[in-house]
């Protein structure tokens, strides 16, 4: 499915190269940016951006919302005249139901078409077109929290990474509330998604002095969890760090409510849907259940970036109910505007123009729905160190009242990130 809507970011020494002479004019002997020029994805006036989401299948309950948040922002974009108030943005979107190879095919299906991909969602589809956008020199943002993203020159990613946000909950466990020489164990999806989680894990485990009693992994989609929980259970588990789905976190759960297995469970971020919250396991996540995130609760106006997230989602879509992953979608759109601004500066919306724009970027705030992000040369970029504790809680508009904000770990402030992954 492909919908249009509203016609409305390194190799820093080579890219720099090659763009010493384009974008540019001449004026008093200096030379001074100019217009860009059409490149792949923007005649003149209008910028067409890629996004590859589950609309279809049992991520969709993730990808609707995360693309209507980048719709929202754009919406707000355009009608205050678009990219440095010039050039309106058009979402080019395609459904990849979470499947890897259809990524790849629905990537191949934009590419020569758009300018960057505003989002592409998930882990594994991310890893399946990395090498395509590296070939292409594209730049992508991933909805998608892997460590390995901050040293890699096409992505543009947002958000302190999976592995903080594991190291940050377990720190706050065990420093904070009595998690100190207790049993903790984890359960995550197998897959490169699962093993960013359990990378954290590792690194609270080494920081803090603490074995993992028993780890549990499993496969997207698995519809029986009753074994990998039994074993669980059997370990005397006091905390369970889960990385996984929605639609998974919720079979995990309900098979240990069933069995009476009641650990603190510490949540990488994408188990949460809205819906949970008023489900028959409102009641047993409430007394258990911590997600571990970014931002505050929906509704909080006393953050900059929530107040203009209500803003525009009144004057764009006020329909739009609240969701957790709207504001993400929301705060990728913010992200890829900076660039795409940024590009327009240097006179540049080609592919390399918005490399090179990426190397430039500096800080972008995101008005404390995220944690500001360093951007710059891929080697030095420093993405946010905090997370937001979440615990489950019915009453609110998400489902989730913000317990502890902005949490930064002793650990999690001494975090490297390596080198970008193959």
């Amino acid at each position: 499915m492909s919908r249009h809507l509203w016609r409305a970011p390194l190799a820093a020494a080579a890219v720099a190269l090659a763009l010493a002479a384009c974008g540019e004019e001449r004026k008093g002997g200096e030379r001074k940016p100019g217009a860009p020029e059409p490149a792949p994805g923007f005649d003149g006036q209008t910028i067409k951006l890629g996004v590859l989401t589950p609309l279809s299948g049992p991520v969709a309950v993730i990808g609707l919302p995360i693309t209507a948040g980048n719709e929202v922002y754009f919406a707000a974009v355009n009608a205050r005249g678009g990219i440095a108030g010039k050039y309106r943005v058009e979402l080019v979107e395609e459904d990849t139901r979470y499947v890897p190879d259809v990524a790849v095919q629905k990537y191949n299906k934009l590419k020569d078409d758009v300018v960057a991909f505003a989002q592409i969602l998930g882990t594994p589809p991310t890893l399946a077109v990395l090498q395509q956008l590296r070939r292409d020199r594209i730049i992508a943002s991933p909805a998608s929290g892997d460590a390995a993203w901050v040293r890699e020159p096409n992505l543009l990613p947002l958000g302190a990474p999976y592995q903080v946000h594991a190291v940050n909950g377990l720190d706050y466990y065990v420093r904070h509330v009595g998690g100190k020489d207790k049993i903790i164990c984890s359960i995550v999806q197998d897959d490169a998604y699962g093993d960013a989680g359990d990378a954290g894990v590792d690194l609270a485990a080494a920081r803090l002095g603490f074995e993992v009693a028993t780890r549990q992994r499993f496969r997207l989609g698995d519809n029986d969890m009753t074994g990998q929980v039994q074993r669980l259970r059997r370990s005397d588990c006091d905390a369970v760090f889960i990385a996984a789905g929605p639609a998974d976190a919720g079979t995990i759960w309900a098979t240990a409510a069933r069995l009476g297995f009641k650990p603190r469970w510490i949540a990488q971020a994408p188990v949460w849907i809205d819906e949970l919250a008023s489900s028959p396991l409102s009641a047993y996540l409430a007394e258990t259940t911590w997600i571990v995130f970014e931002g505050t609760e929906w509704g909080d106006r006393s953050v900059p970036g929530m107040r203009r997230l209500l803003a525009d989602i009144k004057a764009h879509r006020p329909d739009q109910k609240p969701n957790y992953y709207f504001s993400f979608g929301y705060n990728q759109a913010r992200a890829m505007t900076a660039l795409l601004e940024q590009a327009v500066r240097l006179g540049d919306l080609s592919r390399a123009g918005l490399l090179r724009a990426s190397t430039e970027l500096g800080s972008v705030s995101f008005g404390g729905l995220l944690g500001d992000y360093r951007y710059g040369p891929a080697a030095t970029r420093q993405p946010p160190r905090q997370s937001t504790i979440f615990a489950v809680d019915p009453s609110k508009p998400v489902g989730l009242a913000r317990l502890e904000y902005q949490y930064e770990s002793p650990i999690a402030a001494e975090v490297e990130f390596g080198e970008e992954r193959d």
